[in-house]
Order: C-alpha cells, then structure tokens, then sequence
C-alpha cells in the first residue's frame, strides 16, 4: 500500500537529518542545520544556550519538546575514545537510574565494525572517517570505551559519530533514530500549520535538557500543565512493535505527569483506533517476573516537573522502537504516521 504523500516528504527530511552529525554536548552543527529548516516557514526561531524555540502565532496554544543530541564519542587521550553521554564531565547529572545507562552493558558489543566520522567541535566541519575495532566497559571509568582505526591523530574534545544513512523496508525504518526521527516530526507538524511552540534542546542523553527548557519557562514566566515531550521508547524485537502503534506514560521514576492531558491522548488513541501501551505500567509487570528489576526509567518531563514544582507539567508521547541506541533502531512507518496523526488532533491541525 502507498504511502501518503505528506510521509515521502517526512522521509526525504529525516534522511537528511540522519546525515547530519550531532553528538551529545556537541550539537551546534546540528543546530544550524535545523534552523535553516525551520525558517523556511512561517515561525519565529531564536537560539538560547543548549535550546532551539521556534513559535508560530498562537505560541501559547501548544507547547512541544524534542532532543536533538544522538550518541556518538569524543576523543579523550591519545587514541582514546569514550561514549560522550558518559564522561566524567556528564556524570554529574546521571545517576545509573537512566534507561541509557542500563542499556550500556547490553549495546557495549554491538558496535564492532562500524563506520564513524569525526568533525570539528562546533563548525561541524568533517575531519575523517575510521572503523570501530573494539569495544568495551571500563569498570574503573564506567563507560563505553571504543578503539577505532585512522583516527588516532584527533585532539581531544573532537567529537565524533556514527556513519549513518536511513534504511527502508518493508514498512520499517532503521538508522539512529533517537531522537532525529522526533525532530523530524515536529519539522512535519509546523509545515503542516502547528501555531504554538516547539523546543529542540540538546544534552537529553546526558541528562541535562530538562535544564535549558526549566530555564526557557522561568525567563519568559510561563506555567504550563500542556507540555508535551516527544521521544523514543525502546522494545525487544520488531514483533514486540506491532503490539502499539505509540507509547504513554502515568509518570517516570522522577514524577507523576499531567493526569489530563495525558488521558486526553488516551481518549484520542481509542478515538482513532490507535493502539497505545502504558510504559511504566509494562515495565512494572515485566519486573514482576525479573531478578533485578528494571527503572521505569527518567525522562527530561519528570525533571523538569519535579524541579519547577509542577509549574512547568504535561506528557510524554513516545514512538516505540527496537535495537535502542544503536545505528540499526527500528520503528514502523505506521507508528509514525499514527503519532502525527494524534498530534495534529491534539493540537487541531488540519490533516
């Protein structure tokens, strides 16, 4: 069955995306690539530190939060490469209760063999490309340490990521997806007449984007309780994909979310005939059945509710995927369409 028309440019700009390099705590390349984007429509966009705003004319009418940050290393010695999320520099703010830092020990293997790409800090310029050959976690440090070839001549603080390109078949997606495929949606939502606000903030992986929208809000003195933040949300297997079509929370291990926003979702899920998986409720019966029970997970919402006191509140909507935190993360092209479409009902976009 075709596609609908609006998904072919959806895709055409994520492919582009995907290209583009953005590495936790290094995102200003990025960051100029998405505001050439954005300023191709009708929208004002300003950059504050670790955040882009774009806000049409009703920017009150709806508020959206994305991260633009991807994991990716940067060089720390001679020939010496780190995971960026987790350098010591980052640690202050992770605490080992993050679904990223539970996953570190399950991906550590994963990365043999691959491309990556090394370009200059903030002009994004490309310095050369290597081959990772190793792998592994350092019990000292707690990180990923990774050894490549052709890239031992970088100086540290270069950061440097993984050679991507969007792959397509058979109804799925698969690159790094977390979080340029929410970029991209929200980009498809403006085009499509979305008038409120959208914030795109970097160090998400590390644990800080709560910091640079908690911050947004306080200077423009703006309470809300209709945040609503768009993100990934990882599963098993392909299979375990076709259970939901979009993912909702109650809360993460940090805060209770907005009761009523979040069941407005739910209503339009079951309006639309959407199928929809509570998160925190799914890891709450797997653990159950688990030894070692697994965090429900902290999000940049819970944060940043917990640290305005409420002020600043919402939901989360997350698009389920599979092979979490890797260049082969999966999800459905009709999850996709699934999500824009209960946007564009949430926020009352014509479709």
């Amino acid at each position: 069955m075709p596609q609908p028309v609006f998904m072919d440019d959806f895709l055409h700009l994520l492919r582009a995306l995907v290209r583009e390099p953005s590495v936790v705590g290094m995102e200003d390349a990025f960051f100029r690539v998405l505001r050439r984007e954005l300023e191709e429509f009708d929208v004002s966009v300003s950059r504050y530190h670790g955040l882009l705003v774009a806000q049409g004319d009703a920017p009150e009418s709806g508020f959206l939060s994305v991260h633009v940050d991807r994991h990716g290393l940067m060089c720390t010695g001679p020939n010496e490469f780190q995971y960026a999320a987790f350098i010591a520099g980052n640690r202050g703010e992770l605490n080992g209760d993050s679904i990223s830092e539970q996953f570190m020990e399950t991906i550590a293997g994963r990365f043999h063999g691959q491309r990556v790409q090394a370009h200059t800090p903030y002009a994004g310029s490309y310095l050369g490309q290597g081959t990772i050959t190793e792998s592994y976690i350092c019990p000292r440090r707690k990180n990923l340490i990774f050894e490549l070839s052709d890239l031992d001549f970088l100086q540290p603080g270069t950061p440097v990521s993984f050679l991507d390109r969007l792959k397509e078949d058979n109804g799925l997606i698969s690159a790094q997806l977390d979080n340029v495929v929410s970029v991209a949606m929200v980009i498809e939502l403006i085009r499509k007449g979305f008038r409120g606000t959208a914030m795109f903030t970097a160090g998400e992986e590390a644990g800080r984007s709560w910091r640079f929208a908690a911050e947004w809000f306080q200077r423009h003195n703006i309470q809300t309780n209709r945040l609503i933040v768009i993100d990934t949300s990882p599963f098993p297997t392909v299979e375990d994909l076709r259970l939901q079509d979009v993912v909702l929370r109650h809360r993460d291990s940090n805060a209770a979310f907005d009761k009523g926003i979040t069941a407005e979702l739910q209503h339009h899920c079951e309006r639309l005939g959407t199928p929809y998986r509570y998160k925190d409720r799914y890891i709450e019966e797997l653990n159950l059945t688990r030894e070692k029970p697994m965090s429900i997970g902290r999000t940049e919402l819970g944060r940043l509710i917990e640290a305005t006191e409420g002020r600043i509140t919402g939901t989360t909507l997350q698009l389920p995927t599979c092979s979490y935190h890797t260049q082969t993360e999966t999800a459905r092209l009709s999850s996709i369409q699934a999500m824009l479409t209960l946007l564009c009902e949430l926020n009352k976009i014509k479709t």
